[in-house]
């Protein structure tokens, strides 16, 4: 039974292309993706980087071809990488903290604060900021 080609990754506009001939990860991709527009995604290869690949690629799309084989496409061009694996990391802290609010500050710590600061813009309050760290 023969499978045909798996998409990884759709990427949106410019994509970096990082190599790394001495570390595990041979060729990292770091962009935006069309599927999760608002999440920077970065897919590592655990194989060397074609020779030719730029260092910026426009709209790349990456499949999965064989075991071990990925193809990427940026029009009108396309690289093969063989790779032992592949990582694909997808950074959420923006959605996720946007989903959670903040918490405010307890109002001794916010009144504390305020205070410590106000000492700090006076002369002579610095003297006593001094004065009460020793």
């Amino acid at each position: 039974m023969t499978s045909g080609p798996h998409r990884i990754v759709t990427f949106r506009g410019g994509v970096s292309c990082r190599r790394d001939a001495r570390g595990p990860l041979g060729l990292t991709l770091i962009g935006w993706t069309s599927d999760h527009p608002d999440e920077k995604v970065s897919l590592a290869f655990s194989g060397r980087a074609p020779d030719t690949l730029p260092e910026v690629l426009e709209d790349p799309k990456v499949d999965r071809i064989a075991h071990g084989q990925y193809r990427i496409v940026s029009a009108p061009r396309e690289w093969l990488v063989d790779a032992k694996a592949i990582h694909l990391h997808r950074e959420i802290s923006a959605a996720f903290y946007r989903a959670i609010p903040p918490r405010e500050a307890p109002w001794s710590k916010r009144v504390f604060w305020r205070v410590v600061l106000a000492l700090a813009a006076s002369k002579w309050g610095k003297r006593l900021l001094l004065a009460l760290r020793r």
